[in-house]
């Protein structure tokens, strides 16, 4: 039997498919253990939970763009290997979007309203970066990582001491997101200019501040 040859109308499809899953579909089980799983739940005040809360609602939002960024540079990568390591980045982030999940679930507490609005940004983001070639594509995942991972050692800071289950599944984040910004760097990331890291700080701290309250 020949194999489907697959048109650029499938793979739009294929692409809208992912975000919608990506967006408002359950996220698959962790094929790693959860770093909560085996976590004691703390006592937490109405107030300590509401802060955890939206921390790891941010920290859920996040992992919605990290998705649709590794996405939208693997679908305009020209780099057969380049685009493996993406979609294998993905496939992480799509673990630590499961194990946010399940923090909100167990706090009661909803996810970004807007996440719909930040997956389709940060796609056309990540094709952008794919476009101008995977040099620039590399050093966009090293400079979002850098940032991802200042961000997380700063939740680390705010989360509630007895929230321990929270802060194991941010330390793990951090520890992933970390190596995924070593393996950008070694892959030949060349440095973003001044300009555009301040660009990226700028609208990741309008997608916290807004995430973490609706």
């Amino acid at each position: 039997m020949n194999e489907r040859s697959y048109t650029p109308v499938d793979s739009i499809l294929d692409l809208l498919d992912q975000g919608l899953r990506t967006v408002f579909a359950t996220p698959p089980p962790s094929q790693r253990d959860d770093p909560a799983g085996s976590v004691p739940e703390g006592d937490l005040t109405d107030t300590q939970r509401r802060l955890a809360g939206g921390l790891m609602r941010v920290n859920h939002t996040g992992e919605i763009c990290a998705q649709a960024l590794y996405s939208g540079q693997a679908a305009t990568s020209r780099n057969p290997e380049l685009r493996a390591q993406l979609l294998a980045a993905a496939r992480e982030e799509t673990e630590h979007l499961s194990w946010c999940q399940g923090r909100l679930d167990a706090m009661d507490t909803h996810t970004s309203y807007f996440n719909p609005l930040w997956y389709t940004g940060s796609f056309l983001l990540g094709a952008a970066a794919g476009i101008a070639g995977d040099d620039w594509s590399l050093g966009f995942v090293v400079e979002t990582e850098r940032q991802v991972e200042a961000h997380l050692e700063g939740h680390l800071d705010r989360l509630p001491e007895a929230d321990e289950k929270s802060r194991a599944v941010v330390r793990q984040m951090k520890e992933d997101e970390a190596r995924h910004g070593r393996d950008a760097q070694e892959a030949g990331a060349r440095e973003l200019p001044e300009p555009v890291r301040r660009v990226m700080g700028v609208c990741a701290d309008v997608m916290r501040f807004v995430a973490y309250r609706v």
